[in-house]
This record gives C-alpha cells, sequence and structure tokens, in this order.
C-alpha cells in the first residue's frame, strides 16, 4: 500500500477513535456554545464599534467563538494530544510501523481540520438560530473559508512545534493554555478591546497570529451586511472590511510554526 492511502487510512482511523469516545465528542463541541451563550447573555446586549463600524455584540460572539472553536481544536487539542501520544510511548512505537511519520502528522491536522469545520458550521448555525446572525455568501463566504483554513493550517503548525518545548504529559495542559489563554484574551475573543484598553495589550494583539485571524473571520463572516459606520468614521453604512494582510500575519506564523516544529518534533517519550 502507497504512502498517500496509508495516510488516508490513518485519517479514518483517528476519526473512528474520536466518534467511539461520545463524551469526549459532545463536550467538544457542546463548550463553545456554552461560551457563546454565557458571554452574549452578560456582554452581548449592545453594540461596539469594530473595525470603522458598529456591530451587535451578540453577532461579535458568534463570529468569536467560531474563531475560538477552531483554535481549541487545531492548536489545544493536537499540542495536548500529540503531547499525550508522546509520553505513552505511541509515537515511538509507529516509528516501527510501514505508516511513513509524516502520515500520522497528516491524520492528526486533517482530522482537527475537521472538527474544526464542524465546530464553525454549528456555532454560526445557532447563532443564526438564535441571534439571527448572517450567513456569509459570495465573495464574503470565499473570503470566510480562507481565512478558516490558512488558521486551521497555521494553528496546528504552532501547535506541533509547541510540543517541542513541553517536558511531558502533565505539563501539557499548564503549557497549552498559558499560552493560548493569555491570547485570546489580549485579541479580543472573550472581551471585546475598546479605545480604553492599554496600549500594550492591543500592540500584543498585533503581533500575534490570534487578533489577525479573529479580523480575518470577521470579514467573512459579516462581509454581506451594511453596519453604521463608527463614530469618527466618514461615510454611511458599509460592510466589515476583510483585509489580507490579516490572512498573511497568521500564514507567517504558521510557516514559522513548520519550521520550528521540523527542528524540535520528538517521537521518543522525555524524562
Amino acid at each position: 500500500m502507497n504512502s498517500s492511502k496509508l495516510a488516508m487510512r490513518q485519517v479514518r482511523f483517528t476519526n473512528k477513535a474520536f466518534w467511539r469516545n461520545p463524551a469526549s465528542a459532545f463536550f467538544t463541541f457542546a463548550f463553545p456554545l456554552m461560551f457563546l451563550v454565557i458571554f452574549t447573555s452578560l456582554l452581548g446586549s449592545g453594540s461596539l464599534p469594530i473595525n470603522g463600524v458598529i456591530v451587535k455584540q451578540s453577532w461579535y460572539y458568534v463570529g468569536a467563538m467560531a474563531g475560538f472553536g477552531l483554535i481549541s481544536a487545531c492548536f489545544t487539542n493536537i499540542a495536548m494530544t500529540v503531547t499525550f501520544q508522546r509520553d505513552q510511548g505511541i509515537l515511538k512505537r509507529l516509528r516501527g510501523t510501514p505508516l511513513p511519520p509524516w502520515a500520522y502528522l497528516f491524520s492528526r491536522v486533517v482530522h482537527a481540520m475537521i472538527v474544526g469545520g464542524i465546530l464553525v458550521v454549528i456555532t454560526l448555525g445557532f447563532g443564526k438560530l438564535v441571534y439571527n446572525t448572517p450567513i456569509p455568501s459570495g465573495v464574503p463566504l470565499l473570503e470566510f473559508v480562507f481565512a478558516l483554513v490558512v488558521g486551521a493550517l497555521s494553528f496546528s503548525a504552532l501547535a506541533l512545534a509547541l510540543t517541542g518545548i513541553i517536558p511531558n504529559a502533565d505539563a501539557a495542559p499548564p503549557i497549552v493554555n498559558a499560552t493560548i489563554l493569555p491570547l485570546l484574551f489580549m485579541s479580543g475573543i472573550f472581551v471585546p478591546l475598546g479605545d480604553n484598553a492599554p496600549g500594550w495589550i492591543k500592540l500584543v494583539g498585533e503581533i500575534f497570529p490570534v487578533k489577525h485571524f479573529l479580523d480575518s473571520l470577521y470579514g467573512g463572516f459579516l462581509g454581506n451586511f451594511n453596519f453604521p459606520a463608527a463614530p469618527g468614521v466618514a461615510g454611511g453604512p458599509h460592510g466589515f472590511p476583510f483585509y489580507w494582510r490579516d490572512v498573511l500575519v497568521v500564514a507567517i506564523w504558521g510557516v514559522a510554526g513548520l519550521v520550528v516544529a521540523s527542528r524540535s518534533f520528538s517521537w521518543e517519550p522525555r524524562k
């Protein structure tokens, strides 16, 4: 059997293992929705200025939780799962099988992208049903899907790079959460960053990929809808802007993660 067929079989086995744990699968998909309901109940009754337009906060959180779901699947899940399997000796044993090493990593990334894609669809469907959020179509839909794919690949590469500095499975949850949770807050996923936010927080958000990923998602997610212009912005209602530079920043971080992962990834358990 050639390498490509082995890789696709591994993708199928990885997906089967996930769905055969229904409790884990259920809470994987319920987690972003729980956050969405909590945040919109607490903070989603008004509107806020973002990127030059006024957006309903409930709509803002639908897009934010869609991005959060994909990041959880492609960054948090991959970093933790690969580290656990490395410490259990599973990766070491895989190296002794006919399965090419790249096929295992390919299967983990594809599985994460599938789960992340389902999370995005569920979140957008829930948002449409409960908060009457728009569903992207036409060019904004293509921009939205492209931003999702670039984001999924980039965060997967960054997750594999992070495993190189995680010493053991016990350290994986605190290191992964300490890496991603501050960026989620400083990028406006959990709490929108207003004009009064400290400048250093905005600067950190501009450097790292999470905020750029979130902005690129909004550009596609809300691109079909005309919003009132934010105070101080000239002109009448217009669509939410989509900037290709946001996608480029996310892609650059993904390439950097891939380079680091190629040098630091380990198949052997670490003591």
